[in-house]
């Protein structure tokens, strides 16, 4: 007889593996849509500071891993569903070389591995589940990195497993002022309580500093086009006077070749006038 597993809405779990093993496609599937994919609010919203710290890292790391053309999974506050582990959801998780679809929810039995990294930003309240509960935690889950943020401390933590198989964390320590995260192949820091990736010296963009960028680009070309189509302008005009002046030129010259033309012959006629008078030109003087 196939098990069953019974998904409490107010403490929502995935079956343990030994269960999910025993189950057919059909009750897996099943299951995995009776899993919640919103996260109950246990503790109110934490305000601008703690949105766009995630938002902003989320964007940063998309953008990253798109021009690199690799296949990152990233979400921010998806629910997470360890086998028989109570669900959590953390403010940014990673997972490398994976389907990049959308999901409601991070099943590890159904995608058959668990993430890869995970960030939480803590701006107020009770610190103790991000900077001691989710520290054993995930170190025991095998959550290879590990951070937090606390923009407002403008601090960073960073925790990694030293081996496959580890059961618990050792810390990140920061050389130069940023942390090394294997997982993404990136340095983290934080500059004026704001978290950055840098991809050796250069920092990562966000979506907004993207889009300024590009905009600054832009109007960088307008300008330049604008200029060169001044410069160009300049020359047409200049190169139109020098044609004027020489075409100016040219009708003086010929002014100048016709009434040289009309004394050459007013000067025959004058020559042949005094030949019919029997007097030689060549002796006027």
């Amino acid at each position: 007889m196939e098990p069953t597993h019974l998904v409490d809405p107010d403490a929502p779990r995935a079956p343990p593996q030994a269960v999910w093993d025993a189950l057919s496609p059909e009750a897996r599937a099943a299951i995995v849509a009776s899993l919640p994919s919103e996260v109950p609010r246990a503790t109110p919203p934490e305000g601008d500071a703690h949105f766009h710290s995630k938002r902003r890292a989320r964007e940063a790391l998309d953008a990253w891993f798109r021009k690199m053309g690799r296949s990152v999974y990233l979400a921010s506050e998806l629910p997470v569903y360890y086998p028989d582990e109570p669900m959590f959801a953390p403010d940014l998780i990673a997972v490398l070389d994976v389907d990049t679809h959308e999901r409601a929810r991070w099943v590890v039995s159904d995608e058959r591995r668990g993430i890869d990294f995970a960030l939480e930003v803590h701006v107020s309240g009770d610190a103790r589940k991000d900077l001691e509960e989710n520290v054993e935690r995930f170190a025991r889950l095998g959550i290879a990195e590990y951070f937090v943020l606390e923009p407002l401390r403008r601090r960073l933590t960073g925790h990694r497993l030293p081996e496959p198989g580890a059961l618990a964390y050792q810390p990140i320590l920061p050389q130069g002022g940023r942390w090394a995260s294997g997982v993404l192949g990136l340095d983290l820091a934080v500059e004026g309580g704001r978290l950055r990736f840098f991809a050796g010296t250069a920092p990562l963009l966000d979506a907004t500093e993207l889009i300024a960028r590009l905009s600054e680009m832009v109007d960088d070309a307008v300008r330049r086009a604008e200029a060169e189509a001044e410069r160009a302008s300049e020359e047409a005009r200049r190169a139109s006077e020098e044609a004027r002046r020489a075409s100016e030129e040219a009708r003086r010259a010929s002014e100048e070749a016709r009434r040289a033309s009309e004394e050459a012959h007013r000067a025959e006629r004058l020559a042949a006038k005094l030949r019919e008078l029997g007097v030689d030109p060549d002796s006027v003087e």
